[in-house]
């Protein structure tokens, strides 16, 4: 009898191993995404976090030793978790995380910015050096607006945001830097208030502060990020989601190109905007007439700058 049960627990102890040893073996599969552990090169179960416990990319800040795009394979990682299937219980989990981070950016940029007074924004590119033209018309042109009264709202970052802040800082002005989380070209310069530096996850918030606590917008050169910040503005004046502030291009030479197919193709050949959308842009080729624009505009009004 006792030999029967000794016989069946080795061969239960057998099944157990047998088991163990096909699970270790199986690939990992979270809806049939596989990912691969970088040391091993095993393919390991990639568990779901919620966004307050991701960890933040390290940014080099040096400009020479830019950060390079994501890598192929993170990237096919990324898309094939996009399209994977999640059951109910896992999307509720992250997106009620994803609320609550959500949520903390707001309260964090309401109340900082309500307090600052009024201020103009300043768009343009990261990637533009201390010893170009632009760089050092920025630097004028922040300047000047502390000496009509204003503070100075940047992006945060390095290129022109770094241009706006050192200028308003020249000057003794409010200088706000609302920074974003990238895994390249971005990081906070050191121009900007210590008390007046935010620092956002999701670029829709930032958006938002920049669009609520701005008396006016003036856009210098740069690429995807900026075009995204104008036509935001644009389009919240267009829809009268915010007041009719005035926003100004800085560079002719830049600009003209995208002012004329807007005024051709969006507005005469394919009849997509209407005259009036572009009367809400005003394009200057020096500091002392981007700052006319806006002096103008509340004078014209008769308004002053809230707060």
């Amino acid at each position: 009898m006792s030999e029967h049960k000794n016989n069946n627990n080795s061969e239960n102890n057998v099944g157990l191993q047998k088991n163990s040893k096909q699970i270790n073996s199986d690939s990992a599969i979270i809806k049939d995404v596989k990912v691969k552990k970088p040391d091993t090169g095993k393919e390991s179960k990639q568990l779901i976090q919620s966004p307050l416990n991701k960890e933040r990319p390290t940014v080099d800040p040096s400009p020479e030793k830019e950060s390079k795009l994501v890598k192929p394979e993170d990237e096919d990682t990324r898309i094939r978790q996009a399209f994977a299937d999640r059951d109910w219980n896992e999307i509720k989990s992250s997106d009620s995380w994803a609320i609550f981070k959500v949520m903390a950016e707001f309260v964090e940029g309401f109340e900082k910015l309500a307090k600052i007074g009024p201020c103009v924004t300043i768009f343009g590119s990261a990637r533009t050096l201390d010893n170009h033209p632009y760089y050092t018309m920025t630097e004028e042109i922040a300047a000047k607006l502390v000496r009509h009264g204003y503070g100075v709202i940047t992006g945060g970052g390095p290129g022109i945001m770094e241009a706006g802040n050192k200028g308003a800082r020249s000057e003794n002005g409010k200088s706000v830097g609302l920074n974003i989380i990238l895994p390249f070209e971005q990081f906070n310069n050191p121009y900007i208030d210590n008390d007046k530096l935010l620092t956002f996850d999701h670029f829709f918030v930032r958006k938002v502060m920049f669009v609520k606590y701005s008396q006016g917008f003036i856009v210098m050169p740069g690429g995807f990020g900026t075009l995204d910040e104008l036509f935001e503005a644009l389009t919240l004046i267009q829809t009268n989601k915010i007041g009719r502030f005035p926003i100004v291009l800085v560079g002719k030479e830049y600009w003209e190109g995208l002012v004329k197919w807007m005024k051709e193709v969006v507005m005469k050949q394919e009849k997509n905007i209407n005259g009036e959308d572009l009367d809400l842009i005003s394009i200057v080729d020096n500091p002392t007439d981007a700052v006319k624009v806006i002096d103008d505009f509340y004078s014209k009004y008769l308004l002053s700058p809230n707060f």
